[in-house]
């Protein structure tokens, strides 16, 4: 009677979890689910843009800074115009 108890009590542990997981799956493809993954989606990508955004507003205002500081000083600045184009020219065997 123990062992039937026991494994009873086994069984419907393991049909609950297999209905929470069938249910989660199924809510997972309507339409409120799939909105709501794709809203994530778009939040993660969304974030990822403006972390883009903010390196690039970053390296922009540190070169615009050193071509400042080039021109106070006199100095030609068209070494600095010219010495990142080079770098990332595939004509001249380099690459970014």
């Amino acid at each position: 009677m123990l062992k039937r108890m026991i494994w009873v009590g086994i069984g419907i542990a393991v049909g609950v979890i297999v209905v929470r997981k069938v249910t989660k799956a199924a809510e997972s493809v309507t339409p409120g689910g799939v909105a709501e993954r794709v809203g994530d989606a778009g939040a993660e990508m969304r974030a990822s843009f403006k972390a883009f955004w903010a390196d690039v507003s970053e390296a922009k205002q540190a070169k615009e800074a050193e071509l400042f500081e080039a021109i106070e000083r006199g100095e030609d600045i068209t070494p600095l115009l010219t010495e990142d184009e080079e770098e990332g020219d595939p004509a001249r065997g380099r690459s970014f």
